[in-house]
């Protein structure tokens, strides 16, 4: 179990080769700071979880595209099992209340294959 925490400890705090984020990004009219876990939306600062976090760097990268359900689960869970995969859904809905109120950024499902996250100002 220990040695578990540690290594998902390591793999957040590691930088993925051929894949680091900007320090800021903007998503529609939001910037996320991948490094403060921070999502701003005007005055309004949101502080994300790691795994909040973690998780919206992942629908970043693979924006306007497919992010595969699996490949995430096991990137930032590190194991693809029915608990992780619900607890990921929470996560999913979380980021998902952040953008209500856009119009440019929306994260959907897609069945059977896993998420997409949508800027529809850049497509």
């Amino acid at each position: 179990m220990l040695l578990a925490k540690i290594r998902a400890i390591i793999r957040r705090n590691s930088n993925r080769p051929g894949q680091s984020l900007d320090k800021k990004i903007n998503i529609g009219r939001y910037v996320f700071n991948t490094q403060l876990r921070t999502l701003q939306d005007g005055d309004t600062v949101h502080k994300l979880t790691p795994r909040e976090s973690d998780l919206l760097q992942e629908l970043y990268l693979y924006r306007n595209n497919v992010l595969d359900r699996n490949q995430a689960l096991k990137k930032i869970w590190g194991d693809d099992n029915y608990f992780n995969a619900r607890s990921m859904d929470v996560y999913i809905t979380k980021l998902r209340k952040y953008f209500k109120d856009s119009d440019t950024v929306q994260i959907n499902n897609i069945h059977g294959s896993g998420f997409v996250l949508i800027l529809k100002d850049e497509q």
